[in-house]
Formats: C-alpha cells, sequence, structure tokens
C-alpha cells in the first residue's frame, strides 16, 4: 500500500468526496432508501432502478455525510450498477473497503456501512423517503 492508502482519507476518498460520480436523484428509482448513522447524524438515501429482469440500470446518492460515508455512498453505486438484483445485494462491506484503499478506524467503520446496509433495505423493498 502506499502511504496515502495509509491515512483515513485515502486519495480515492478525497476524490470521490470532492466529485462524487453518482450523487444525485435518479429518475425513476423503483427501489429506495434512507437511513442515518444516530451516533455521527451521517444521512444517505440510496436510488435505485432495477429492471425488470433484476439488472440494476442506475444507481444514485443523496445525503448530508462525512467523507468516508460520502465516498462509500458512491462506491457501492458504482459496484451495483449493471449488476444483477441478487449481485448487488452480496456487495461486503470488504469489497467497498478494497476501492477505497484506506484503512478505516473502527470507530468511523459505520461511515463505511451505512451506504451498504441502506443498499440493502433498498433491494429489500424497506422503502423509506
Amino acid at each position: 500500500m502506499s502511504a496515502a492508502a495509509h491515512g483515513v482519507y485515502s486519495d480515492v476518498i478525497r476524490e470521490r468526496w470532492r466529485k462524487p460520480r453518482h450523487r444525485g436523484e435518479v429518475p425513476g428509482a423503483n427501489a429506495v432508501a434512507e437511513d442515518v448513522n444516530p451516533l455521527c447524524g451521517d444521512r444517505v438515501r440510496m436510488m435505485l432502478t432495477v429492471a425488470p429482469d433484476g439488472r440494476i440500470e442506475a444507481a444514485g446518492f443523496i445525503g448530508d455525510s462525512c467523507a468516508i460515508c460520502t465516498a462509500s455512498a458512491d462506491v457501492v453505486a458504482d459496484l451495483v450498477t449493471g449488476r444483477s438484483r441478487a449481485d448487488a445485494a452480496a456487495l461486503e462491506v470488504a469489497d467497498v473497503l478494497n476501492v477505497l484503499q484506506s484503512e478505516i478506524r473502527p470507530t468511523r467503520m459505520r461511515c463505511v456501512t451505512l451506504p451498504v446496509s441502506v443498499l440493502g433495505q433498498a433491494l429489500n423493498g424497506s422503502k423509506r423517503a
């Protein structure tokens, strides 16, 4: 790992926080969920457009969250776009951490896991707006 990868804010986290690729409303989203981390106040809403064949055609997020949580939500949206519903549901926190290229302290892991859990809620039909 590079020296930058050892910091809380890796280059990937900084880039995805400053210029998230998937931030914004998803028109026609048919799988939506939102949740909040009550410990820090991070709020994330994941929106997916799931095709009739189960493939995720589009994914996006909105919310008020820290750099790590925003980067995690952006990575989650990136990783599930184009995948089947089953593959998206199998997404693990380790997959997100691999892309973030950062060692996240245990006290900040909820910042990474919140978007993953919101994805699961959206895929399971737990619509919360």
